[in-house]
């Protein structure tokens, strides 16, 4: 299992609670990154948004790339999986700030590729937002012109959404043939696209059968579309981590008294605009991304216990939340991956 983490633009995961004690700045997400380099860590997926989706959209948010651009010269090992929406971006020059990205990292630069889901936020900031499966229509082109410019020395294509004539692209990025596009996706339409474009799928957190079904049936339908495998299977997860199961309970109670606030403004667009195969309450979007659904909460021994339950399922990544991020971090690193390493060893 490698460990990845959500890098934190937002002020936090918990749309419950007001303060967290992790600002939206970039001193705060390099001290994270590096201390997740330090700690162990191999990924981390930073999220885009232009609008403040945990705290509500008045609140200080930082932007994707630019804050990628700069992780990528203050780092050295870990990888950076930025997200990228089809409708907020011209695929060249995508494209092109990827290859650049991509060397800057020495090949640490990856892509989420996510065809968005709020169209209050499209609407402000000019965005183009479709029908759902439009939308992976758009997506489907979008990736055919990342991965031409990436792999061909003079590139035309013409289609329904882009249009180019023999361009080029140059320096090519350092990962061959092209940096690895994942990407997340519950409907027929989103998963057909995932199996049949993109490089490895993401999950909302699940349940460890959930997760074992959408893995087996994604390598099906990959094995109908696409001659190589998925590269790895992720999934998005909160971790509650403490000395006792009390705690642990203590702390879910207090992070899922909802709160009527501007934090669950994208909550009819996220539940309506999607194609969701789980029904989204208000508890559950508390924490962002269906987190609290893997149920890593617990103790240390507890949450290992999980761990290896969703590797047994086939899962390979694991996307974590934490609150407050850099002491939730550390403990899980100290704590819970050793336990794991323990565990998987004396399995072998």
């Amino acid at each position: 299992m490698k460990y990845g983490f959500w890098l934190p633009l937002f002020g936090g995961w918990l749309r419950n609670v007001q303060d967290e004690k992790m600002p939206p700045t970039f001193d705060y997400a390099k001290k994270v990154i590096q201390s997740g380099e330090k700690w162990g860590y191999s990924t981390t997926l930073i999220a885009e948004l232009y609008l403040n989706d945990i705290k509500g959209p008045e609140y200080d948010s930082l932007e994707a790339w630019t804050t990628a651009a700069g992780l990528a010269a203050v780092t050295d090992k870990i990888e950076i999986m930025t997200a990228i929406r089809p409708g907020f971006h011209n695929p060249a020059v995508a494209a092109k700030m990827a290859a650049n990205l991509d060397q800057m990292s020495n090949g640490r630069f990856t892509l989420n590729v996510v065809s968005a889901w709020w169209e209050e936020e499209a609407r402000q900031y000019g965005g183009i937002f479709t029908e759902h499966d439009e939308r992976y229509s758009r997506t489907e082109e979008f990736v055919e012109v990342l991965k031409g410019l990436w792999m061909e020395d003079s590139f035309s294509h013409k289609g329904r959404h882009y249009e180019y004539k023999e361009a080029k692209l140059f320096p090519k990025p350092v990962q061959r043939p092209n940096p690895i596009l994942y990407a997340g996706g519950e409907s027929p339409r989103g998963k057909e696209t995932i199996a049949r474009y993109c490089d490895a799928y993401v999950m909302h957190g699940g349940t460890v059968d959930e997760v074992r079904s959408k893995i087996e049936e994604m390598v099906r339908l990959r094995e109908t579309v696409n001659e190589n495998p998925f590269a790895s299977f992720g999934m998005a997860a909160y971790v509650i981590c403490r000395d006792s199961e009390e705690e642990a309970a203590e702390e879910l109670a207090r992070i899922t008294d909802v709160k009527e606030s501007s934090a669950y403004a994208g909550f009819k667009d996220f539940t309506s605009k999607s194609q969701l195969e789980q029904q989204i309450q208000l508890q559950d979007y508390s924490v962002s991304n269906r987190g609290l659904r893997p149920n890593l909460v617990g103790t240390p021994e507890q949450i290992a216990e999980r761990i290896i339950q969703f590797e047994e399922a086939g899962l390979d990544l694991l996307l974590l939340q934490f609150s407050p991020q850099l002491e939730e971090m550390e403990r899980f690193s100290k704590t819970v991956m050793p336990i794991v390493e323990r565990k998987r060893t004396a399995v072998r």
